[in-house]
């Protein structure tokens, strides 16, 4: 897929918490071991979606289709036939400017744009050159998401040789916030983030998860 010319994989870098934060995090954490600790309450679940739900993702609204295997035949006798685990996305970019449709995750780097939500895939699918995303449109292949319009996107996986195709594929989903920057007034898209504690790295939020089951390549 294309990405922007010059651009960073990467996503955008939040500003770093002011040390004063860490100050009143080790004052709290004191004064909560000199009363004993508190009673507390795990985190519930993210919500568990299913086939055909739509989630705010803040900068996007997507609806999660389907997950399918598709067959790509040699284009020569050189060639040879090629197997995809394709999932399908409705995605609407609900800003005003058009958009990279992005990259998911990978080992090297984060993703970014609407490929960055999908935080986690289970089962990882690896393959030599990773997941492809794109936007079809009429048969006609994009990178780009324009402002209001309902766009299909599809994330491929290549199936490697013989390798089996999962029966269901699971993704963590994050999602992204605008937060302004006071000084400048510009504002920004970000991922959300669990709080950071102390020396922790901050990590994203997953905000759902998503079940697909695979359909069968079709005859």
């Amino acid at each position: 897929m294309t990405e922007p010319s010059g651009g960073s994989t990467d996503k955008p870098r939040r500003p770093v918490v002011v040390p004063a934060v860490a100050l009143v995090a080790v004052t709290a954490v004191g004064i909560t071991a000199l009363l004993g600790g508190l009673n507390e309450r795990p985190d519930p679940a993210p919500p568990q979606l299913k086939p055909g739900q739509t989630l705010d993702q803040g900068q996007f609204d997507t609806q999660f289709v389907e997950s399918k295997i598709t067959l790509q035949p040699a284009e020569s006798q050189f060639d040879k036939d090629k197997r995809f685990l394709d999932v399908v996305f409705k995605v609407t970019n609900k800003t005003d400017e058009t958009v990279y449709v992005g990259g998911v995750p990978t080992e090297k780097n984060s993703g970014f744009s609407f490929g960055s939500t999908l935080l986690k895939m289970t089962p990882e699918i690896k393959s030599k050159f990773g997941a492809d995303l794109f936007v079809q449109s009429k048969g006609v292949r994009s990178s780009q998401l324009h402002p209001g319009i309902q766009e299909t996107v599809i994330a491929r996986y290549e199936l490697e040789g013989a390798t089996p195709p999962p029966k269901q594929v699971s993704y963590n989903l994050g999602a992204f916030e605008r937060l302004v920057n006071g000084l400048t007034d510009e504002a920004s898209w970000f991922l959300e983030t669990e709080p950071a504690v102390l020396d922790e790295e901050e990590t994203d939020k997953v905000v759902a998860t998503v079940t697909l089951p695979v359909k069968p390549q079709e005859a």
